[in-house]
């Protein structure tokens, strides 16, 4: 297992955001669970320091959760290709989707163990009776056995899941049920994700949240914007590629580099070009072929809007092996389009080298996006949703797990009802697009939800509330003097 360094960030920057009556009670609540924790971990464990939602709320969480004093550490699984395909296997099966088409049998069960085992036992050399740790995802969820073995209490927080479970889903969860077993708690996003047969009373909701002070949520002025767009090779600027400098979590000064070529189709925009962007994972649950797809065949009259659909260089993922084959998909289908809509669609892969520097060029890419597409199949919560409203962007997404959460249809954002209907995607965008005004109204209101809803505050008041109920009564905790 890898350690991810953590490095504390001031939570006092967000109390002139949030307001006395939201910040002082969380200092005090971080009080109470310094004092319960005494010198114990709280321990984080993922599949992977970077690419997605979860990595990146981790980075924050984590480091504020270190400014309120506590502490709190992070640890990376290590994984073989064929484990990391049968736990994707289980990520696409718990949102109804086929994937690989590949078996959750008796052999599958064997290597995921065997992973998991060799990761235990050097974590357990780590951690102690009285730290708490909480396993992010199905790739954890088969650590729990032995951490309870060692008298550790374990939640369990599931990213991902399902409205309406069906065949899959249910083999999915048949298939981690024995590794559930041991759990003390069961985090999930939405009410309706929790695993059949959960006890109703270790289930806890805890939607994610955003950092609106992070590299990729702060706010930009339009001048750098445009400047860093340019400087990585996406836009025109009619000169020279400025240096761009950018500040890092850890309060270094980053400068962002001429990364030259990164589009995996299409070519550099003209200067001043308004597009359409969706960026996530290429992954088939997001449906960028469809919006490619949408845009091309369905919106008209607006010949000077380009469309970007954005990922992380596929080489810089580990834990997602159809990445490289969602990309090439998309880049088949960007050679089949006719010759004047190929000039406007363009497929981007952010590296994925430097975390801080990607995270500040998906902000620029959004913050001057004319609209911003989550045109997910199915989505566990969509944090790209809660970054664009941030930047007070117009959103179109589609009606479906934690998204609908996020986007009230009509007043701070646009949602679509079936997620396959590529018309229906194409007339909202064209909506947007006519009506400047409206979409103006959308993204402010849309930042106002946010900043009510989706800031970390809420996010780290609830899991002191879930660490509060699976520690041991005080009296049974044993108190050293050493750090852990």
């Amino acid at each position: 297992m890898k350690s991810v360094e953590i490095a504390p960030l001031p939570f006092n920057r967000l109390g002139a955001l949030i307001g006395p009556d939201r910040y002082e009670p969380l200092l005090a609540y971080a009080d109470r669970i310094r004092h319960r924790m005494g010198d114990h971990v709280i321990w984080n464990v993922n599949a992977t320091a970077t690419g997605g939602g979860v990595a990146e709320m981790l980075q924050t969480l984590l480091a504020y959760a270190k400014g309120l004093g506590l502490d709190t550490r992070w640890s990376v699984l290590d994984g073989d290709p064929e484990f990391f395909a049968i736990t994707k296997r289980i990520h696409n099966f718990i949102h109804g989707s086929p994937g690989d088409g590949g078996d959750l049998g008796e052999a599958e069960h064997a290597h995921y163990e065997a992973v998991l085992a060799h990761n235990a036992a050097e974590f357990l050399g780590h951690v102690r009776p009285g730290d708490v740790v909480l396993l992010h995802d199905p790739q954890t969820v088969g650590l729990a056995a032995a951490l309870k073995e060692a008298g550790i209490p374990v939640v369990f927080r599931s990213h991902i899941g399902k409205d309406e479970p069906d065949d899959l889903t249910r083999r999915a969860w048949d298939f981690l049920q024995r590794y559930l077993e041991p759990v003390d708690g069961i985090v999930v996003s939405r009410a309706t994700y929790a695993p059949p047969g959960a006890d109703p009373d270790i289930v806890t909701v805890i939607p994610p949240s955003i950092d609106p002070f992070s590299a990729k949520n702060y706010t930009m002025p339009a001048d750098h914007v445009d400047a860093l767009l340019a400087r990585v090779g996406l836009f025109e600027d009619g000169a020279d590629r400025k240096d761009v400098p950018f500040a890092r979590r850890d309060g270094s000064t980053g400068h962002i580099r001429d990364h030259g070529d990164l589009f995996a189709a299409g070519s550099i925009l003209p200067e001043g070009t308004p597009y359409v962007l969706q960026v996530s994972r290429w992954d088939r649950l997001k449906d960028m072929p469809g919006v490619l797809t949408a845009f091309a065949d369905h919106v008209h009259g607006h010949d000077d809007v380009h469309l970007l659909l954005v990922g992380p260089a596929t080489a810089g993922v580990t834990d997602d092996p159809e990445g490289a084959q969602v990309l090439q998909e998309c880049v088949d289908l960007w050679h089949r389009l006719p010759e004047e809509k190929r000039r406007r669609v363009h497929l981007v892969e952010v590296p994925m080298d430097d975390i801080d520097e990607n995270a500040v060029i998906i902000n620029a890419l959004q913050s001057r996006a004319a609209v911003v597409v989550q045109k997910s199949l199915m989505e566990g919560f969509g944090l790209t949703v809660a970054e664009a409203m941030w930047k007070a962007r117009p959103v179109i997404a589609s009606r479906i797990g934690g998204i609908q959460d996020q986007v009230e249809h009509g007043v701070s954002g646009l949602l679509l009802d079936d997620p396959t209907d590529l018309a229906g995607l194409g007339a909202l965008i064209q909506q947007v697009l006519d009506d400047p005004a409206a979409a103006l109204t959308l993204g402010v209101t849309a930042r106002t939800r946010v900043l009510d809803r989706f800031l970390g505050d809420r996010h780290l008041m609830q899991y002191g509330r879930l660490i509060e109920r699976v520690l041991p009564p005080e009296t049974d905790r044993g108190r050293t003097t050493t750090g852990g």
